[in-house]
């Protein structure tokens, strides 16, 4: 495995991502995903898939990529991130149940897999991709021999050279922003803001990638309106106002036993982030016509609508502009 720095004779340090963790020999890092074997640290998950299943694209989220094609996620176990609302806990935390897995899977079948299905598109997701960096590299690399699209599903906490490798291979990404404040991230999610907004920045300024953002709103944690038009205000200065933007409700899990989101907070924060002039905003995890189609940004009509993760109605030319104004919407179709 790359990435990782030997400090003595028992201990090695693994940097991946902002956590460097220190292992002795036989100790797992943070993520359990890797572990020091013999002085070397290895990926002790590469192939183990979880969650194998055909879904709509718009169920990443991804509104603005390929609407309506298929993808086939997929993940392994374990997390960098220590989120205490994680909505996959079950395969991210140290107790996760490794007995779901089946069988391994190479990444040639998973590919094939996705051919078998007429699969557009394949979707690292479910755990983190971070940690199964290896397994996703070589997935790709296959994927895009047979012309499917990669999709990266992400926290985005990962240092700087590992991120660059790995992005090399992804063709669109849905990065979690968890919230938007350091408190917030140290607090409930055992991580630090900043490397997930120099990733950000980095999708945005270094690469071609197809870039869209979730936030799983939780009241009473990150729905406050100096934070979310603070982000909002961000994501403008530094990403533009047509980055895709979700607010997705949080459902009650692991450690984390708060209310589920109510409609009216979602529809709030899509408020906010409209007033401080992002184009595309999106609500999920609930069904509302009106908060899940995507409107013109010029004449402000109905674009693409949904129902759900589907698409019922697309009013674009095939130069992807709006049949009634021309003005171009942003995404790949």
């Amino acid at each position: 495995m790359k990435y990782q720095k030997k400090l003595n004779d028992e201990t090695i340090q693994c940097e991946i991502c902002p956590r460097f963790c220190k292992l002795k020999i036989n100790q797992e890092g943070f993520c359990f995903a890797r572990k020091n074997v013999n002085n070397k640290i290895i990926s002790t998950k590469y192939g183990l898939t979880t969650g194998l299943a055909i879904d709509p694209i718009e169920k990443k989220p991804l509104y603005h990529f390929y609407p309506n094609s298929k993808v086939l996620s997929f993940g392994t176990l374990g997390c960098n991130m220590g989120c205490l609302f994680c909505q996959n806990w079950h395969l991210t935390k140290k107790d996760s149940n490794i007995s779901i897995i089946e069988k391994p899977y190479t990444p040639k079948e998973i590919v094939d897999i996705a051919q078998k299905y007429n699969c557009k598109n394949i979707a690292f997701t479910y755990n983190d991709p971070v940690v199964f960096f290896e397994y996703a590299i070589d997935t790709a690399i296959c994927a895009h021999k047979k012309n499917i699209k990669t999709i990266l599903v992400s926290a985005g906490y990962i240092n700087p050279k590992p991120r660059e490798e790995l992005f090399k291979y992804i063709d669109a990404a849905n990065i979690d922003l968890k919230g938007f404040s350091e408190e917030f991230y140290q607090k409930n999610c055992l991580a630090s803001l900043k490397p997930v907004l120099d990733t950000l920045i980095y999708i945005k300024e270094n690469t071609n990638i197809h870039l869209e953002i979730t936030t799983l709103l939780i009241e009473g944690e990150n729905d406050d309106e100096k934070m979310l038009k603070n982000q909002c205000k961000w994501i403008v200065e530094n990403l533009g106002k047509d980055t895709i933007l979700h607010f997705s409700a949080y459902h009650p899990s692991y450690k984390f036993k708060k209310e589920k989101t109510s409609k009216n907070t979602l529809f709030k924060a899509r408020q906010i982030a409209l007033d401080e002039g992002l184009n595309y905003v999106y609500c999920g995890n609930i069904i509302d016509e009106n908060s899940s189609t995507t409107y013109c940004k010029n004449c402000k009509k109905p674009i693409i609508k949904r129902n759900g993760f589907n698409v019922t109605e697309i009013n674009l030319d095939n130069e992807n502009q709006c049949i009634y104004c021309k003005t171009k919407c942003v995404g790949e179709f």
